[in-house]
């Protein structure tokens, strides 16, 4: 084999000697940019699947805000025997049946509007035989039902009269069970909190509505609300736990709110 001239082996050994780490400087880049475009693809892929794969939680709060947003065709559309409730068919179910499981004497409620509710309420007593409904707003509807088994009060739930009025009409020993469906702003959630946790029998609910505003997760510029007023009260009365198992079919417009006296 014919030697190279003493020149050329010199310029390829020096060739040579910058080849490698070229070569690997090369490599290096070639490798940080499949990194670069495996991450950049797993995004996108991954965005999609997750997009047409939502997780449990993002499913239901989408369905909870379409649910919510479509009012006109869903719960203020809702009503009981031809009254109007403005409730969701779950969260009623669940009513029934704490209201049987509890057997109440006395349910007092804040917040009458049409009085589909509270007429609700009476045939689930009805049914029972036993108890009986108050129901107490500011405004008096002229289309509320008429039955045995409801009291109407006009006034404030929260007025000193008005609830003297409601005192007087518990009778010792009567297990009672409160639904606050009034101004939902939360001060005044919070004063009927103070006030009516109080009468709550022990082992009986406390339930407080429409704790889905101020993004809970729908109305976002409500502004503090029931859920914010519910969850200041349970900071300071240990007699109280949120029941949760009472949020079973998933979508309720009370989350946390199906609260029961534990002691």
């Amino acid at each position: 084999m014919q030697n190279k001239p003493d020149d050329l082996r010199v310029s390829d050994a020096e060739a040579g000697g910058r080849s490698v780490p070229k070569q690997a400087e090369d490599s290096r880049r070639g490798l940080f940019a499949m990194v670069i475009a495996a991450v950049f693809l797993g995004f996108v892929f991954g965005g999609i699947y997750f997009r047409n794969h939502p997780t449990p939680e993002a499913a239901l709060r989408s369905f909870h805000m379409l649910y919510f947003n479509d009012d006109l065709k869903t719960w203020t559309k809702t009503s009981w025997l031809g009254v109007s409730a403005e409730k969701t068919p779950q969260d009623l179910w669940v009513y029934q049946e704490i209201i049987h499981e509890t057997r109440p004497d006395v349910l007092i409620e804040t917040g009458t509007a049409d009085g589909g509710s509270a007429y609700y309420f009476a045939t689930m007593f009805d049914l029972l035989g036993h108890g009986r409904v108050i129901t107490v707003d500011i405004a008096d509807s002229p289309t509320k039902p008429k039955h045995d088994r409801i009291t109407y009060i006009l006034g404030s739930s929260t007025a000193p009269e008005t609830v003297a009025r409601i005192k007087s009409m518990i009778a010792p020993g009567e297990r009672v069970m409160v639904s606050l469906d009034s101004d939902h702003h939360r001060a005044h959630v919070a004063n009927e909190l103070k006030i009516y946790s109080e009468l709550v029998t022990p082992g009986c609910y406390l339930v407080v509505e429409d704790t889905n505003v101020n993004g809970h997760p729908v109305w976002p510029d409500f502004g503090p609300g029931p859920m914010e007023a519910l969850r200041d009260f349970l900071k300071v009365d240990s007699r109280y736990q949120s029941d949760r198992s009472r949020e079973k079919f998933k979508v309720t417009f009370f989350p946390e709110g199906w609260l029961r006296r534990v002691r």
